[in-house]
């Protein structure tokens, strides 16, 4: 049950994310891109107040792979530089915390295109 526990709870998690940003395209005027936004500045202030250390503590992938966990790893990246180099901290943190996850999707993003020779419509 040990080894269960874990993923049950990142299921949980990134399932409540799934089903507030469903609410959101059902109910509201929202249209998907302005809730992808919405996550991201969400995860920031969340992240910038420390109330999401705990959702994170709890849900582990379940919390820092969606939006939300995106926009949190801004916060994180920017407290931590601001403490070591004081206000330009605040340009540069943003970019040095989420510099692997950009390059990643750059990177994925260009062979599956070289992959799959996509075509516009």
């Amino acid at each position: 049950m040990d080894m269960i526990l874990p993923y049950l709870r990142a299921f949980l998690v990134g399932g409540c994310f799934c089903v507030i940003a469903q609410i959101l395209i059902d109910k509201t005027k929202l249209t998907p891109a302005r809730i992808l936004v919405v996550y991201v500045v969400a995860g920031v202030l969340l992240g910038a107040v420390g109330l999401y250390q705990p959702i994170v503590d709890f849900g582990g992938a379940g919390a820092t792979t969606p939006l939300t966990g995106f926009g949190y790893a801004i916060s994180k990246g920017v407290k931590r530089a601001i403490a070591e180099q004081g206000l330009l901290g605040a340009l540069t943190g943003s970019l040095q915390a989420t510099a692997g996850g950009i390059t990643a999707a750059l990177v994925f993003g260009y062979l599956a295109c070289l992959i799959f020779r996509g075509k516009p419509k």
